[in-house]
């Protein structure tokens, strides 16, 4: 059988008896040490929390300006495919949009502000107005811009080649 030798841990007291060396018997934490442990963690989370925040808004802005733009390709492609004229819809009161031969009303985040610059000719009101596609390919052209918070996105939509494409570069 073999013993372990704990003889280095241990150190003689005068009388003759063994105990342990004076670092093993100081064990744990001060409270100084806790304290400043637990400052250093809260000035952490007060730096990061904030950028959690808007890391989400980033996110849904860009999937709406995916979703807007697939919206946008699939009635230019519609109107390539069927040979006859395609719109896209935006209603900015409530935020939604519908397309062409889709019986579906699209809805973005109501938190996202959107603008509208497009043909006079394709605004229905001051809230509603749209993008026409034509069997050519080319549309009536324009730009949606989506804001939420400091963050925009920009979708261009170009009248002669009715291409979509989304600028995210910020102004």
């Amino acid at each position: 059988m073999c013993r372990a030798d704990f003889s280095p841990l241990l150190y003689e007291l005068q009388g003759g008896a063994k105990t342990l060396t004076p670092a093993l018997l100081r064990q744990g934490f001060t409270l100084i040490e806790l304290l400043i442990v637990i400052v250093i963690i809260a000035m952490t989370a007060a730096v990061v929390a904030p950028n959690i925040g808007s890391g989400n808004q980033t996110a849904t802005l860009n999937g709406a300006a995916r979703e807007l733009a697939s919206g946008l390709r699939f009635a230019r492609g519609h109107a390539l495919s069927y040979g006859k004229e395609s719109t896209l819809l935006l209603n900015l009161d409530n935020n939604t949009y519908k397309i062409t031969d889709k019986n579906k009303q699209y809805k973005l985040s109501k938190d996202i502000e959107v603008t509208l610059d497009i043909a006079q000719s394709q605004l229905i009101s001051e809230k509603q107005g749209g993008f026409r596609f034509f069997p050519d390919g080319s549309s009536t052209g324009g730009r949606i811009t989506l804001e939420l918070a400091e963050n925009k996105r920009q979708l261009d939509v170009n009248w002669l080649t009715g291409q979509v494409e989304i600028d995210d570069r910020q102004e």
